[in-house]
């Protein structure tokens, strides 16, 4: 009876054993198989600043999920009310994407409502791509153009389930005016949140937005108001705010930062990017932890030399970035140019832009008007 009650022990423990060398294995593995967290990240601009480009580094790569302004709906759908208002509705919209919950747009959209519905959609590789679309493949450098007209029948359910399909999601938005209303988005355990403050040289922007200005109208009644907006001081009211708001962000993002925003945010100048855009998207892309792939480097060497002039509102095809960034140089008249630069100089004294004190200096192209990039 003893006997055969040691034979089960010993048995038992054979069992015991066999289980535990096949098996605990297969769960560590399992935990080291787990896939790892998505990287979310956040560009920060304002409109008319190259965030349309800069957009574009990350939506054509391979790995990345983008929306570029999926914000807009809010603006539109809530436009009576203030930018500072509105801050609330659009982290909260933001947040949403950044989870792959796209079920956020049904407060601002059509109940019927298709893939193509969404503000600029043909702008996102991913909703180019498989699944949101059959006729590229994902390793595809893909042009909007060729999307729009391919890819716009699909349905909505289709960005929720290509959006879950990314190591990275990215979303490029000009509705933040500051930083510390992303305070709960840096702090939330379900994100990872990076962000990228791209700026201009106030100067470029302003007239880049005069050339577009009936498509920037309704934004900049929400920005500053719609009386403010009116008369001759009306385009100056608003990019008045718009530096103060790149000020108050860089401040909040360099300087006596919170533990939670460490290694979080990074300021890229436009200025920096068409000067050397391999090295500055090489920058970004290790931010954002993002391989950058030798077909992504020809893209973004060709997408910056080209001969277009990008005048248009969301225009990102090929062009000489560099002269375009100067153009203001040339065609904006000094008076302007002053009354810029007096309600930017403090944005501009921060972030590196040169005060022009004539016209000569404005047209002297020798004169570098950028100055080195504050380490803080």
């Amino acid at each position: 009876m003893v006997k055969s009650r040691r034979v089960q022990v010993l048995l038992i423990l054979v069992v015991l054993s066999f289980l535990l060398i096949h098996f605990l294995p297969c769960s560590n593995n399992a935990h080291m198989e787990e896939k790892p967290s998505p990287v979310h990240i956040l560009i920060l601009s304002s409109w008319r600043s190259g965030s349309s480009f800069t957009g574009q580094i990350f939506s054509q790569h391979p790995s990345v999920f983008y929306l570029m302004e999926p914000a807009w709906h809010v603006w539109v759908k809530m436009y009576q009310n203030s930018a500072k208002v509105l801050h609330m509705a659009v982290r909260d919209l933001v947040r949403s994407v950044f989870l792959c919950d796209m079920s956020v747009f049904d407060a601002y959209m059509s109940s019927q409502k298709k893939k193509s519905d969404l503000f600029q959609w043909e702008t996102s590789r991913a909703l180019c791509s498989p699944p949101a679309c059959d006729s590229f493949s994902r390793s595809d450098i893909i042009t909007a153009g060729n999307c729009k007209t391919i890819c716009g029948k699909y349905p909505f359910s289709k960005v929720e389930e290509a959006c879950k399909t990314y190591s990275h999601v990215a979303i490029k938005e000009v509705r933040f005016f500051d930083l510390k209303v992303l305070y709960p988005l840096l702090t939330d355990p379900s994100l990872n949140l990076k962000i990228i403050h791209l700026v201009r040289d106030p100067r470029a922007v302003f007239r880049s937005r005069e050339n577009t200005m009936a498509d920037l109208k309704r934004d900049s009644n929400i920005v500053v108001g719609s009386q403010k907006t009116k008369g001759e001081m009306g385009p100056y009211n608003t990019m008045q705010v718009i530096c103060k708001s790149h000020v108050e962000i860089y401040k909040a993002g360099s300087q006596a930062v919170p533990s939670f925003l460490k290694d979080r945010y990074l300021l890229v100048r436009y200025e920096d990017i068409v000067r050397d855009p391999l090295a500055r998207a090489a920058q970004m892309y290790r931010f954002a932890e993002l391989h950058f792939t030798p077909e992504l480097q020809k893209w973004v060497h060709n997408i910056t030399h080209g001969k277009g002039h990008g005048a248009q509102a969301f225009d990102i095809g090929s062009r000489d970035a560099l002269r375009v960034s100067q153009a203001w140089r040339k065609t904006l008249p000094f008076q302007k140019i002053e009354k810029v630069q007096n309600v930017c100089k403090d944005a501009m004294d921060l972030l590196g832009y040169r005060l022009v004190q004539s016209e000569e200096e404005q047209k002297n192209m020798s004169l570098d008007l950028l100055f080195a990039q504050n380490s803080s």
